[in-house]
């Protein structure tokens, strides 16, 4: 029988590192010049000579790194990611808008790319966002029979809450005209009731296999299965990622039987090098209550945080809730996933026992079904520690903003969602869309602000994160809203670290540089609350430390910067 490894029994070589700046993200002394770090956690931080007298106190000849053209600060903490999904959409074919701007082309680099796939397999792309791409739609099964009608086909839409499938895939599975929408799913009809090939949420049930996840009504499904090999070489490659960004610590924000086994392979075989937080899907809920599993358990390196729910869909493939239809297409509504009396049942069970829950919520009708059920469920159990978190929170009414912060509710925004397609949302609701993720409105009410990447809906790029925070300016140049809404690079830090840890409950390990906490920091190459804000993107990530031990270091700056722009 194999054990897996502790790895808190991990060690690092005592190592005394000075640089022009150290912001500690600690209150009580937010700025240092030399850190002292050995067995794994920080000893020292201060001056060299602070550092010094510690490593003389201790009996310790430390090795000297010195960086006086860097900016260390603590390593970026992403609590809402998904990190094997990520690793699949990065083997799939890119159909992004700038691979494939228009519908021809897109088909065109699914015909090219696909021609290098063996006979039969399927054919997969990932990347698209219908407003994106110059028709100003989905594709079509049609349009897809054009690369393939003797395999699967299936575009993933950028969201992750569906996408488009060929006509082979509808009809291998049996669906046809008169098939049912399953309860949190739908197959898209054109005004003839045919089938377009579009699908959402529980509806990819079918392309998961048969023995493959199946979450109903919970959430959306892109847990399509690969080979356990294929698994483990898709996590190789999304950590490097997560790594070259600084990130050291994340939240798997969907974590099914497919998740915990592959992370389970990877700690197993000592590979996983950053820290996992995991959220279970909550179609999972009585299989953690059954086991267990509500308190914290694992170890510094992959551990359980709580249960994921889902109140709506996503603003991005228009499934968010809006019982008024949305502006560009006023047939669609989007939809709820559970009744308020079913949701507030999930949430309840799950606060009862003490598990943290994390719900996706977009419109303010699905974000005021999760403060209500919060309420109530802090009503009948009080806990000032419950720390529940609202994902996305794209756009909370005020007045619900006020209630999260007397509730102690975490909301977990990602600003690169309106860098990419920020200009969506006003297309898809009307102006109302300008407040989205209203990150000054959070910190105005005393809600504490969280940031996070939602990868692969977004790039782990902590730094384009911050830098859309502090300006609300998306790629395409365009203003999301009022000033009020932009926070300070500072704060816009501290969302990115410490209180990412917070968030995760951890914030007793990482999230700021202060003695006693594990090593885990990103050696920055310029300070990012010194530059302008329209620069802060472009800063390089030069090292990306972790227990100590340096996890990712570029092989130069010029190399960085390109991989920057081929992103």
């Amino acid at each position: 029988m194999r054990h897996l490894a502790t790895y808190d029994a991990r060690d690092s070589t005592p190592t005394l590192i000075t640089a022009g700046m150290i912001r500690t993200v600690d209150d009580n002394a937010p700025i240092a010049s030399a850190i002292l770090i050995g067995g794994g956690e920080i000893l020292a931080v201060g001056t060299e000579s602070d550092a010094e007298a510690v490593a003389v106190d201790r009996s310790l000849s430390p090795i000297r790194v010195d960086l006086p053209d860097a900016t260390i600060v603590p390593g970026f903490v992403d609590p809402h990611a998904h990190p094997l999904m990520y690793g699949q959409t990065l083997t799939w074919i890119d159909v992004s808008p700038g691979t494939a701007p228009s519908i021809p082309e897109m088909l065109e680099t699914l015909r090219r790319e696909s021609s290098k796939l063996p006979a039969g397999v399927p054919i997969r792309g990932y990347g698209y966002e219908q407003r994106n791409l110059a028709e100003r739609r989905h594709p079509t099964r049609q349009e897809l029979d054009e690369v393939a009608d003797d395999r699967e086909v299936y575009v993933m839409n950028a969201s992750g809450h569906g996408g488009v499938v060929n006509s082979f895939t509808l009809e291998k599975f049996g669906i046809t005209r008169a098939t049912l929408n399953p309860e949190g799913g739908e197959f898209f009809r054109d005004a003839d009731g045919g089938l377009t090939g579009e699908l959402s949420d529980a509806a990819c049930n079918i392309l998961t296999g048969l023995n493959g996840v199946k979450i109903g009504h919970h959430g959306p499904n892109f847990h399509l299965g690969d080979e356990a090999a294929e698994h483990q070489r898709q996590l190789d490659i999304v950590q490097r990622e997560f790594l070259s960004g600084g990130v050291t610590a994340l939240g798997d924000a969907q974590v099914s039987k497919r998740e915990f086994s592959a992370y389970l392979a990877m700690a197993d075989r000592g590979e996983l090098h950053m820290r996992v937080s995991m959220y279970f899907l909550s179609h999972l809920l009585d299989a953690v209550l059954d086991l267990g599993l509500t308190g914290p358990f694992g170890n510094a390196f992959l551990s359980t945080a709580g249960i994921k729910l889902y109140a709506d869909g996503t603003l991005g493939g228009w499934t968010a809730y809006f019982p008024e239809g949305y502006v560009g297409d006023p047939c669609r509504t989007g939809q709820l996933y559970h009744s308020p009396e079913e949701y507030r049942e999930l949430l309840r069970r799950a606060h009862a026992v003490g598990l943290q829950t994390a719900t996706h919520a977009q419109s303010p009708t699905a974000i005021r079904m999760v403060v209500d059920a919060i309420e109530t469920a802090l009503a009948e159990r009080p806990d000032a520690e419950a720390r529940h978190r609202i994902e996305h929170c794209g756009l909370p009414d005020p007045a619900d903003v006020s209630r999260m912060a007397q509730l102690g509710i975490r909301p977990v925004n990602q600003t690169q969602h309106y860098f990419n397609w920020g200009e969506g949302v006003e297309q898809a609701i009307g102006t109302p869309g300008e407040r989205f993720n209203p990150l000054g409105e959070f910190r105005d009410a005393g809600v504490p602000i969280t940031l996070s990447s939602d990868a692969p809906v977004a790039e782990p790029c902590p730094l384009e994160a911050i830098q859309t925070a502090v300006t609300r300016i998306t790629r395409r140049g365009h203003k999301l809203g009022p000033d009020a809404l932009r926070i300070t690079a500072e704060q816009a830090l501290r969302a990115h670290t410490l209180e990412g840890a917070i968030t995760l409950g951890r914030e007793h390990e990482f999230g700021s540089l202060e003695v006693g906490k594990r090593a885990d920091f990103t050696v920055l190459g310029a300070d990012p609350l010194t530059v302008p804000g329209e620069k802060i993107a472009g800063i390089p990530v030069l090292e990306t430390w972790v227990d100590g031990v340096r996890r990712y270091r570029a092989d130069s700056i010029e190399e960085t910067e390109q991989r920057r722009e081929q992103s």
